[in-house]
């Protein structure tokens, strides 16, 4: 997305694969450039400000692909196991982070001070979350953090670049799958591998945002899907 920061220069020097736009294009153009040039079957959608538990990889291949869970997602302070656990985590969260930027504004200081705050043991945290939920699956979705199949994207088919919520629209077409055809779950965490994500702070915080190349081409979710059902899909992710 023609970023100016070093992030294709950091993830080149790491051994990844980059794709350079000349643009900055919207969410899901992105997504889909990225599935046209993987290799295998599965796909992970995830945002650069998430810190992964360990063997996470190890705990999703549980999971993914089997029982007709082909999309899903994971535990993060975005979405936790059940309500009232996400609202402990967002909470707890947000009084850590908003001081701290406040304060320190975002560094590399900041970004360990907040999660350090809000952990303390990061391990013995995830392992605990492991403990409690296991692989139960809940549905609802954090959007940072979203993998598929190849067989999900058979059945769902790619991310519509006209959505910027596309998390969204994402979930609306998996339920609309399992609701007509029966041969897909709706997208699920998996409530005991839990994932942080920072939020918002990848780039410089309050930045002036640059406009989307595609932008043009974007139409509100509602347009799509009607108000009706969006509102059926914050109830069903509220849960």
């Amino acid at each position: 997305n023609n970023s100016t920061d070093g992030s294709h220069e950091f993830f080149e020097s790491n051994g990844a694969i980059v794709i350079h736009n000349a643009d900055n294009y919207g969410y899901s153009h992105c997504q889909n450039q990225g599935i046209k040039a993987a290799s295998y079957d599965i796909l992970a959608f995830f945002n650069n400000d998430i810190i992964l538990s360990p063997d996470w990889d190890v705990h999703l291949l549980k999971v993914i692909g089997k029982n007709n869970y082909d999309v899903v997602s994971f535990a993060s302070p975005d979405r936790c196991a059940h309500k009232q656990e996400t609202t402990r985590y967002n909470r707890r969260w947000k009084r850590i982070k908003y001081p701290i930027l406040t304060l320190f504004g975002v560094s590399n200081f900041s970004l360990r001070l907040m999660f350090k705050l809000m952990y303390w043991n990061w391990e013995k945290f995830t392992a605990k979350i492991r403990t409690q939920h296991g692989y139960t699956m809940q549905k609802g979705f954090s959007g940072a953090l979203i993998v598929m199949t190849r067989e999900g994207l058979r059945k769902v088919g790619y991310w519509d670049e006209q959505i910027l919520a596309a998390d969204f629209d994402l979930f609306t077409r998996c339920k609309q799958r399992h609701d007509e055809v029966r041969d897909l779950q709706p997208l699920s965490i998996i409530a005991g591998v839990y994932i942080h994500h920072y939020g918002r702070l990848s780039s410089n915080w309050g930045s002036k945002k640059i406009p989307f190349a595609d932008a043009s081409k974007f139409i509100a979710f509602e347009e799509k899907w009607g108000n009706t059902t969006y509102c059926e899909i914050i109830n069903d992710i509220a849960q």
